[in-house]
């Protein structure tokens, strides 16, 4: 999949906007410069807190990890993505970077093997659709699955981490309404990231996530604040707003 300013690119011609214009994906101008300024946010980000390892959870082909690669950012990256289809294109992406590794795993509350639901492109999910999911995409009426290892955050630090001296993590989450399991599977181990970036949901489309307000307030509690809040996708028949990107930090251990 071409990365997000390819396709911003695509819609903006020197001539203009062009009316109604979307990408390969469906998706509109609004969004995509939506993501394009969190993007650009997060790379701020990066630099203002010295960030030297982003955990890309959720990578699904690697989008994210060329992304922070075209914003000029030169640290680890440490990618982590369950299903097998995506994961075999995320190593193509990361294959001759020696700063970006990754790992066929999940991240989630504690260690087990579980079931991810595939075949839906960006938005496979250890969860299954919301009854508002499955009226939303038609690509949640047909599923496979696929057996998967999760591991708790917590127990990946150490190796992800090692060499890199004055370790500043930065933890990005894109997993489909999994987010605070993957944040919680840290324990007190999050306290040695300077900040993160969450997909946080108004309108939910998998069964069983958290709302919006339930992992922000978890979020705060461990120290982060917010510094960003981007809109992600809206409901095209109300308008409301399904999910935002939310941009966290720490914000003593700005430098």
């Amino acid at each position: 999949m071409r990365t997000l300013y390819e396709r911003l690119r695509d819609l903006l011609p020197e001539s203009g906007v062009r009316a109604g214009a979307t990408d390969e994906t469906g998706r509109d101008l609004q969004s995509l410069a939506s993501e394009f300024l969190c993007h650009q946010h997060v790379g701020e980000m990066l630099d203002l807190y010295d960030v030297n390892c982003v955990f890309d959870v959720g990578a699904n082909t690697g989008q994210y990890g060329r992304e922070l690669r075209e914003l000029g950012y030169t640290g680890r990256i440490v990618s982590f993505e369950p299903a097998s289809a995506a994961f075999e294109r995320l190593a193509e992406a990361a294959a001759g970077d020696p700063e970006w590794r990754v790992h066929r795993l999940a991240l989630g509350r504690e260690e087990s093997v579980t079931a991810v639901h595939t075949g839906w492109d960006t938005m496979n999910s250890l969860l299954p659709p919301s009854d508002y999911g499955r009226a939303r995409y038609e690509r949640f009426t047909e599923t496979r699955t696929e057996e998967v290892r999760v591991r708790r955050l917590a127990d990946v630090l150490d190796e992800a981490l090692d060499g890199i001296d004055d370790p500043r993590p930065f933890l990005k989450m894109d997993t489909q309404g999994y987010d605070l399991e993957v944040f919680t599977g840290a324990g007190d181990r999050i306290a040695e990231f300077v900040g993160l970036l969450s997909e946080v949901a108004l309108l939910r489309l998998y069964e069983g996530s958290p709302r919006m307000d339930e992992s922000v307030a978890a979020y705060e509690a461990a120290g982060f604040e917010t510094t960003g809040l981007y809109s992600v996708s809206r409901d095209p028949a109300t308008g409301r707003v399904v999910e935002f990107d939310c941009v966290m930090m720490r914000a003593k251990r700005a430098r």
